[in-house]
């Protein structure tokens, strides 16, 4: 069995989903070396509506790591050493 893996919920004065995006960009961008934290996962949500979570990024596993395309993206899947889209 293995442990139970933790959230951060981590929320902000933010007023919509792009500004919201562009802030989990910024974090994933300088905070990425940091192997405790999942940027593949994240989703948001709007503070009063937390279990309707939009998922940001496509999660895929690929051997550099994970896809950074977002989501809905079209094409090939992106690894950690290639340009995202945003």
């Amino acid at each position: 069995m293995t442990a139970p893996r933790w959230v951060i919920h981590l929320p902000t004065t933010l007023t919509s989903l792009d500004g919201a995006t562009i802030l989990l960009a910024a974090l994933r961008d300088s905070l990425g070396h940091v192997t405790a934290i999942d940027f593949g996962e994240s989703t948001l949500s709007e503070e009063d509506s937390q279990f309707l979570r939009t998922r940001i990024w496509c999660d895929a596993r690929l051997d550099g790591g994970r896809c950074r395309q977002r989501d809905d993206h079209a094409g090939p899947c992106v690894t950690d050493d290639e340009e995202p889209s945003r």
